[in-house]
This record gives C-alpha cells, structure tokens and sequence, in this order.
C-alpha cells in the first residue's frame, strides 16, 4: 500500500516534515555560532585593549620617581608595582626565607621586617640567596612583645635608620603551585603577609611586602641577597583568540552561506541549468 505524498515537495509527508525541521535547525544553529564566535572576537579586542592599558599603567608606575609608602587600603589594580621609597631598621632575627626559582636559579626570597619610624611594620622582600638550606639558617622564631613601637622597649637591633627603594607587591596566600605554606615547619612557597606576620609573632604590619632593589642592603646585613629580581610579566595572547575566534566566525559563514546557496538549508535545489 503506497504512503501518502506531499503535494507540494512530491516526497512522503511523513520525511518531508522531519527533514524540513531538520534544516531550520542547522540554519538557526549556525546563525548562532556565527553571532557567538564574532561576540567572542569582539571582547577578546576589549581585553586586549585593557591588557595594553594595564601593562602601560605598571610601567609607568615602576619608572615613575619613588613615593611614599600607601597608609590605607591597597589593590593589586592600583598600586601592584608601585615605586616607593621607605625607611626604618631591619629585625634580622625574624627573616623568613621563601623557596623560589629566579635567573639565578633555585633558591629563597629573604622576608625581613622592617620596622619603620611610625612603628608599622613592612615586610620587604631584600633579595634571592641560592639554595643553600637557608630554611636551617633562619629558623622559625616569634617576636615576643611589641619589637616596633617607638614609645615602648625597643628591640636591640633598632638602632640607625636605613633608607631604601623598592617595588610594592601584593600579599600571596595560601602557598605555591599545589604547594601549601606550612608555617608550623617553616617552609614557605609564597609571599603570604599575614600568614607570615602571625608565625613571626609581628603586629601592626603593613598589607603588603616591597621588593627591594638591587643593591639596597644595609652593608652588615646578612647574607647580602641579590634584589632587584622583580618579574614583570602579563601574558597577552589576546590577539591571537580574537583573530581565532573571528576566523571560526568566517568560517562558520561560509559554510552556511555556501549551503544555503545550494539549496540544503532551504530544501530547494539550486537551478543551473541542467535537465533531469
């Protein structure tokens, strides 16, 4: 028994529908992609444009002339790289050495306090050593006492002021790549201001740490680091993704473009010319 014909496309109307919704359904699809992949062109462009600006900002603020450090609320936005100028005494017996790889090789940050005039503390991170089991050499020691407040007892070691530069650097919590700060052992993987502070037994301290420049240490500090490492790096391959996302978009035209001129996304056969 013959199935019923669709007067209109002369196929059973039983295949003729699903085919039919079949073709909407791709034409909408790539109507989409082609909406989606060029939005997703188009706010690549915009993060390029704020990675540019971003990366303008901080070079101005590294070779800027040096200022004060900040008193109140800090962001990484605002004031990560900031040249400034401090001074105070360094408390050598609460340094804290954190594991790092630099052009040097592997090795530690050296963490000092320095205790300033106003009795904030700043952590200043005075330089890399090579990995001489520096962790043995500065163990882990709590301050007992207040060991900055100009009115009180002062520390024996708060004696001449030093004067230094240095680069503003936001707080690193938690710890390293897969690798947890573990302050009861004293083996630090990142730069954590208040995880430090509170091992060391440190109070007013200051919500940041500056990277000391090269060649910035008092002339009987110990250890004498190399400062002045600092690694500024933003990675910008936000170009590349626009001119991907942009081609996919093409792409994804052309196709539909080319279909449709065939007639597969309208289920009408392109007329040219030949005769059956």
């Amino acid at each position: 028994m013959m199935g019923r014909h669709d007067p209109v496309a002369g196929q059973p109307s039983g295949v003729a529908r699903p085919r039919s919704t079949v073709r909407v359904i791709l034409a909408v699809l790539g109507l989409l992609l082609i909406v989606l992949f060029a939005g997703l062109g188009t706010w690549q462009v915009q993060r390029l444009q704020w990675k540019l600006d971003l990366i303008e900002r901080v070079d101005t603020r590294v070779h800027a002339p040096p200022v004060a450090l900040p008193t109140g609320a800090v962001s990484k936005e605002t004031d990560e790289y900031r040249h400034v100028r401090l001074a105070g005494v360094f408390l050598h017996d609460y340094t804290t050495p954190v594991q790092a790889v630099s052009e040097l090789g592997a090795g530690y940050w050296l963490i000092t306090p320095l205790c300033t005039s106003s009795g904030t503390i700043v952590l200043v991170n005075r330089g890399f050593i090579p990995a001489a089991d520096a962790r043995n050499r500065y163990p882990a020691r709590e301050a007992s006492g207040h060991v900055c407040l100009p009115a009180g007892p002062l520390h024996p070691q708060l004696q001449a002021e030093h004067a230094f530069t240095g680069l503003l650097r936001i707080t690193e919590p938690g710890g390293g790549f897969l690798r947890e700060n573990d302050p009861v052992g004293n083996r630090w993987f990142s730069r954590d201001v208040a995880a430090i502070a509170a091992a060391r037994g440190l109070t007013n301290v200051a919500p940041y740490f500056v990277d000391a420049a090269r060649a910035q240490d008092p002339a009987d500090a110990p250890d004498r680091p190399v400062g002045g490492l600092t690694v500024i790096s933003f990675q910008n391959n936000h170009l590349v993704y626009a001119i991907t996302w942009y081609a996919l978009a093409l792409m994804v035209a052309g196709a539909w473009w080319y279909l449709a001129r065939a007639g597969t996304l309208t289920g009408r056969a392109r007329n040219d010319g030949s005769k059956a």
